[in-house]
């Protein structure tokens, strides 16, 4: 079967498929994107493309691949090009996105990614690059293009992270700022003159591609496709109004993106709602058997647990104004089953999602008196899932910069509630020096865990909804 290439293109676009007309020059190449994964692929380069359509030829993208080769390479072989699956509740549609110009891999190529960053028609640096990736690594990689463009005579540029982490814009910002001071107090001084490093929020639930979903590209398209992503129709990117060129405000919003004065309202719902309930939904799915977040929410008793979760536990200390409606639509989205969204793929990282996503809205439900019940119940079910086993006794392995220590405390203990949430919940890196001292916590973690050990976990789940 013929591959997907430009040259494929015509005839895509004679069958109704939405692809790149524009002009697909490399030296068009205006965005340097760290993290070349699915969730770019289906969010940012998505909206990049709609500016090319427009008319608007600085969003080009180089798309770094921070270690693996695999994708960045079959991606140059598909010349950039490669398709997005967009499930709706209307449908099923193909778009194929040209804004990716090119690709490297920054573990075997710095040199080339320095380069780009450093050329003078790079306007932004995008990243998603997960939260495990804001460390030394890449604050080097990314002040020493800025160093090459300082010495070039180059402007300053977006730096935008796009990654699930609160405030990322400045934690990015320190993150250069800090190791830029290691090189000279003039270079931090005109990246911090120079350099916009927004906060933003990006919202559209992307499964990890399968082979299944690769063969599905192929039926539809006619050709081979190594690259395909498949998504959901909605999107959402909500970006602070601070940018290296303030005309980027205007751009942005036409196709789609908010600019806004204060992105946390949005930032904050997004994670501890959606990714919060992903969370919540994945370890139970794991657990249960449920190998999907649509099997979870097809669940009567998981599906009024987490309406539960969002509306009496996270909610009350969220600013968005459309909260209520959120809601309901990240409901009717993990309802989709199209996305085929795996537990697992949620799963992966726990121990660095879980500060993010759990423990804020349990700080602040506890410094409000409330109840943490749901969020409670959410840990015993990790704790759970930390055994490595569903509750038929099917091992599964965790995928987890914590996994072998998390595993071996689990099932050391397995069996002893105390000592469980005890040696568990004393992981600082996950739960804080606070939290796990703090009785009204750790008691309500214990009941649940006990309640799912005597009754199942899906019996728990039916106990606290009747409460």
């Amino acid at each position: 079967m013929q591959e997907l290439t430009p040259a494929a293109l015509p005839a895509l676009a004679e069958r109704g498929i939405t692809t790149p007309l524009f002009d697909r020059n490399p030296s068009g190449i205006g965005v340097v994107h760290l993290g070349l994964g699915a969730f770019h692929r289906a969010h940012q380069a998505v909206v990049f493309d709609a500016l090319l359509h427009n008319g608007d030829a600085g969003w080009g993208v180089l798309g770094v691949a921070m270690r693996s080769t695999q994708l960045a390479d079959a991606l140059a072989q598909q010349q950039g090009v490669y398709s997005v699956q967009i499930n709706s509740h209307a449908g099923r549609s193909w778009q194929v996105v040209g804004s990716v110009l090119g690709t490297c891999v920054a573990a075997r190529e710095p040199e080339r990614v320095i380069g780009a960053i450093a050329a003078p028609s790079t306007r932004w640096v995008t990243l998603t690059v997960t939260e495990k990736g804001y460390g030394p690594d890449l604050a080097a990689l990314l002040v020493k293009g800025l160093l090459a463009r300082r010495q070039a005579g180059a402007g300053g540029l977006t730096i935008a992270s796009c990654d699930n982490l609160t405030d990322n814009g400045r934690k990015l910002q320190k993150l250069c700022l800090e190791q830029a001071r290691g090189e000279s107090d003039a270079l931090a001084g005109w990246i911090e003159q120079h350099c916009a490093f927004p906060n933003s929020m990006v919202d559209r639930i992307v499964p990890a591609t399968t082979p299944e979903r690769l063969q599905e590209a192929a039926e539809a398209l006619g050709v081979a496709d190594q690259c395909a992503v498949a998504t959901e129709g909605f999107w959402e990117w909500v970006m602070e109004d601070r940018f290296a060129d303030p005309a980027d405000a205007k751009v942005l919003a036409s196709a789609g993106v908010k600019v806004v004065a204060d992105v946390r309202p949005f930032e904050q719902a997004k994670l501890y709602m959606l990714n919060g309930s992903h969370s919540a939904m994945a370890n139970m799915g794991a657990v249960l058997g449920l190998p999907t977040v649509h099997e979870c929410i097809a669940q009567p008793d998981l599906q009024r647990f987490v309406h539960g979760l969002m509306t009496q536990e996270v909610m009350p200390h969220l600013a968005r104004p459309d909260a209520a409606a959120y809601r309901d639509a990240l409901l009717a989205r993990f309802a989709n089953p199209a996305l085929k969204h795996s537990v697992h793929q949620i799963a992966t990282d726990n121990s660095q999602k879980i500060p993010q996503r759990w423990v804020p809205s349990v700080v602040a439900q506890l410094a409000r008196g409330g109840k943490v019940e749901h969020l409670a119940l959410a840990a015993a079910a990790w704790m759970r899932y930390c055994l490595g086993e569903d509750e038929a006794g099917k091992p599964y392995a965790l995928n987890d910069p914590l996994a072998q220590t998390l595993q071996d405390v689990a099932r050391k203990h397995r069996g002893d509630v105390a000592k469980t949430v005890d040696a568990l919940l004393g992981a600082g890196a996950i739960w804080g020096q606070e939290l796990p001292r703090d009785p009204r916590w750790a008691s309500r973690v214990a009941h649940w865990l006990e309640r799912t050990q005597s009754v199942g976990l899906l019996g728990a789940i039916k106990e606290l909804n009747s409460a």
